[in-house]
């Protein structure tokens, strides 16, 4: 059997053109799309996937016409990214508003409601933003993108270094030394370091680097160790 006229060779083609077209048009439509997604950015990318998967695995479809489709899908999202950018009423038409779910500490039915967010959704929010009792928080809003911000009550803000009056020293990014159990050399030659200094530092603790999930080093050179721990169950509380 002729490999280069089999299907199987049709298919890993039709997939590294798709992929290699999918990579461009998300280039194209910027990093929003793959990070906080709105209405309309969430219904481009599963159409524009849908279209590649269909152009990668569908033998049977014109290979040109489903990759014009996602280059003209794309395209299109594009310019209709520009208008909402310079139009506010398309802006909320396409990406739509905000949405207030907590105002004055009491929940609005029927906000959350309309907008399919129930209270585990929200407490669920509430926690990843460090809040874990709800009687903290003034008001909770329903962005555009599907996440909710949430404004503390004035006792529960967090106090803060101007509000101090203090003066503190510049602070630097941290540089990750170990990654999942991994040295990571570029790293440590950037700060200065090098692998026997790690090892001598994880000697001093008594660590081993298979045991680390996450090292870090800032700028006063000061190593911080997060370690590979079993699993713990503190979900019952939470359902």
């Amino acid at each position: 059997m002729d490999f280069f006229n089999s299907d199987i060779f049709k298919v890993v083609i039709r997939c590294i053109a798709a992929m290699t077209t999918l990579f461009f048009m998300t280039k194209l439509l910027g990093k929003k799309q793959v990070s906080e997604l709105s209405l309309f950015d969430y219904v481009v990318g599963i159409s524009i996937g849908n279209f590649a998967s269909e152009m990668a695995i569908n033998l049977e479809a014109e290979f040109f016409n489903s990759m014009l489709a996602i280059i003209v899908f794309g395209i299109l999202a594009y310019f209709i990214s520009i208008l909402t950018i310079k139009s506010l009423k398309l802006r909320k038409f396409f990406v739509g508003t905000p949405t207030v779910l907590m105002e004055n500490s009491k929940l609005i039915y029927k906000n959350m409601k309309k907008s399919m967010i129930d209270v585990n959704d929200l407490l669920s929010q509430a926690r990843e933003m460090g809040y874990f009792d709800l009687s903290e928080i003034e008001f909770a809003i329903l962005e555009a993108n599907g996440k909710i911000s949430f404004l503390p009550k004035g006792e529960y803000k967090n106090i803060t270094v101007k509000d101090m009056k203090l003066k503190i020293e510049k602070q630097g990014l941290c540089a990750n030394v170990i990654i999942d159990g991994n040295i990571m050399d570029d790293n440590l030659i950037n700060i200065g370091k090098d692998t026997e200094w790690l090892l001598h530092e994880l000697k001093c603790k008594g660590k081993k680097v298979h045991d680390i999930l996450l090292a870090t080093v800032d700028i006063n050179d000061k190593l911080t160790l997060y370690e590979r721990i079993p699993y713990m169950d503190s979900n019952k509380i939470l359902e």
